[in-house]
This record gives structure tokens, C-alpha cells and sequence, in this order.
């Protein structure tokens, strides 16, 4: 009944759902793994954020950055802001996530000398990208900054491609090594989001970036859910489509089958001979003999052939003596039995 499935369509249909079933397994569990992944990330970011304030001189120095648990902690500095080396970080967007501009970047020199890169937030870019924005000033003389610390991008780590040959003051990363090539002066690793300044800047400043998301969790484990259904689903709709096929041939296979067994009549081809022990009657009488019937239905038609025969050599005499005009004297009674038996004898044995 199930010979069918090792017909080359079946055998292909089967090895697929053999390689999708592995695949989609394997699939599910990326998906568990980035969503534990990023579920891990929310505590370390909600556990970094809700750290006591420290100096950032303990967090980083100019041999030495950020650790990776050291990310979004909150730290201060005081020093002076250098606005001659200020540079605009480019196609950042602002915290809606759509609209493009530039990110502002300071140089902060403190007392020691050494210079802390301060990312003080986003502005709209102009319609003139080879030109230097129009960047509102930073705060005058001595400044109490506070923020959170951040390593510095590098290409491999945000996705973001350090494109060379950019108008004056613009680049595409946050990178204290490339900075400190270009100020002449120490560089502490790393820089921080500017979260407040004390004293503040005049008029508007650029837009404070927010706190990173840490409570969403994404579609992942969803998608992780949903590759587990789709395994599930392969052996099942396999299981359908074999029952489905194996249905469809038994009811051809039974459809030329009668229901006691047999094979279903179709009626006599057109060269189809009658059984020649069946017989029709005539006259009034109908419907079809059986064999055993048919010797009594000659004998019938011969006695009745007998009697015709009797009675037209009789007519035949009759009027043999009326057409020759002579009047004959009737014969003796006896004549016509004698007659008539002898015709009966002949008859019957001409018939044997």
C-alpha cells in the first residue's frame, strides 16, 4: 500500500523534511540564545546605570579604557572645554531613531593636561554636508560634567565603516587614539555621554542622548517559538500527505471492484453471443428459458409442426377434389382417421 513513498518524488519530499527538521531546531535555539543574550545585556546595563557616581579618572586612563562591565556607568570630570578641536560625528541619529545629523563632539582638558572626549548630544544637519555645522556653543570656563562612560567605536564593534577623506572636523567614529593623533596631546581612553553640565551652556544646546533601552527583550523568543512549531509541523503535514496519497490510490484501486468482490459488469460487448441455453418465447408469451427448459419447448414446436403438416395435406386432397368438377363419393368414415394417422406416422419418421 505504501510502495509509493519509494518513488523518487516521495524520496525527495522525504529527505527535505529530514534536513528542515534539524535546521529549524538549530534556528529556534539561535534565537533562545539571542534573546537570553539580550536579556543578559538589560541587567548589566540597568546594574551599570544604577552604580554610584565615581571620578572617571578610575574607570579609564590614557593607557587603559573602559572594561566592558564599566559600559554606561555614570561617572564625573572637571576641566575646560577645548571648542577649537571640537569635531561632528556624522549620519547619527536623533532618539526617535529616524531623523539623521550629527552627534558634538569636546574635547574636555583637565588639570592634568590630558584631554576627555565628551559626547554632549545630537544636532539637525544642515543642507550643506561638506561644511561645519553650526554647532551651539559649550559651557565657558571651568566645567563639572557628569555622564556615562563608554569605550571607544571601533569599526569591528558598531557595524560603522571609518570612511577617510572627510571635510575638516568631521568623523564617522568615537575613537580617543584617532583624536589624540590629531590634538598633540594626551588622551584619556574612551569618552562619556553627557548627561548634565554645571554651569550650563547658553542658549540651545544640542539634545542629551537617553539612557539606553534596557527593559525591552525583542521578538526573539517568539521567533524562537515559532521555529519550534514549524519542526513540529514537517512530521505532521508529512504524516497528512501520506495518509491523503494512500487514500487517493486504495479508493482507484477499489473503484473497478464490485462491493461483493467481484469485478463490476459492464454489459456484453457488441459481438457478445447470446447463452444458447436461454431461449425467447413468441406470441404472448416472453422472458428467457433455461436450458433445462429448452427439449420441452422443441417437442412443443414439433407436434405443433405435425399438426400444420396434417392439416394441409388434408386441405390439399380437399381441394384437389373440388377443382376437377367430379362428384366423388364420400369415402368411409374411417378414411380420414386412417389418413390422417398415416401422415402422422410419416411425418414422425421423416423427422427421426
Amino acid at each position: 500500500m505504501y510502495r509509493f513513498l519509494l518513488s523518487r518524488q516521495w524520496v525527495i519530499l522525504t529527505l527535505l523534511g529530514l534536513v528542515l527538521i534539524p535546521t529549524m531546531i538549530k534556528l529556534g535555539f539561535w534565537q533562545l540564545h539571542r534573546h537570553e543574550a539580550r536579556v543578559a545585556r538589560n541587567e548589566e546595563v540597568a546594574a551599570a546605570l544604577h552604580t554610584r557616581t565615581v571620578p572617571v579618572t578610575e574607570l579609564t586612563g590614557r593607557h587603559r579604557g573602559p572594561s566592558d562591565k564599566d559600559k554606561f556607568r555614570p561617572v564625573t570630570a572637571r576641566g575646560t572645554f577645548d571648542e577649537k578641536h571640537e569635531v561632528v560625528v556624522r549620519h547619527r541619529t536623533a532618539a526617535d531613531g529616524d531623523t539623521i545629523g550629527y552627534f558634538v563632539v569636546t574635547p574636555l582638558v583637565l588639570k592634568d593636561g590630558s584631554a576627555l572626549l565628551v559626547n554632549r548630544g545630537w544636532i539637525r544637519a544642515d543642507r550643506d554636508l561638506t561644511a561645519f555645522p553650526d554647532v551651539p556653543p559649550a559651557p565657558r570656563g571651568e566645567v563639572t560634567v557628569r555622564g556615562r562612560m563608554m569605550p571607544d567605536e571601533t569599526t569591528e564593534a558598531s557595524g560603522i565603516k571609518d570612511t577617510k577623506g572627510l571635510p575638516d572636523r568631521q568623523v564617522m567614529l568615537i575613537n580617543s587614539r584617532q583624536q589624540e593623533k590629531r590634538l598633540h596631546q594626551p588622551v584619556l581612553r574612551g569618552f562619556v555621554q553627557l548627561t548634565s553640565s554645571s554651569p550650563k551652556g547658553q542658549g540651545k544646546q544640542p539634545e542629551v542622548l537617553p539612557e539606553p533601552d534596557h527593559s525591552g527583550i525583542g521578538p526573539h523568543m517568539a521567533y524562537a517559538v515559532q521555529w519550534w512549531l514549524f519542526t513540529g509541523a514537517v512530521p505532521v503535514g508529512w504524516v497528512i500527505l501520506v495518509r491523503r496519497e494512500a487514500q487517493e490510490r486504495r479508493r482507484k484501486a477499489e473503484g473497478g471492484t464490485a462491493p461483493g468482490g467481484g469485478t463490476t459488469a459492464t454489459g456484453p460487448g457488441p459481438d457478445h453471443d447470446p447463452d444458447p441455453g436461454s431461449g425467447s418465447g413468441s406470441g404472448s408469451g416472453s422472458g428467457s428459458g433455461s436450458g433445462n427448459e429448452a427439449p420441452a419447448e422443441n417437442d412443443a414446436v414439433e407436434n405443433a409442426a405435425r399438426k400444420d403438416d396434417a392439416s394441409g395435406n388434408g386441405t390439399a386432397r380437399d381441394g384437389s377434389a373440388a377443382g376437377d368438377g367430379t362428384e366423388h363419393e364420400p369415402e368411409d368414415a374411417t378414411a380420414p382417421a386412417t389418413a390422417a394417422a398415416g401422415d402422422r406416422s410419416a411425418a414422425r419418421a421423416g423427422t427421426d
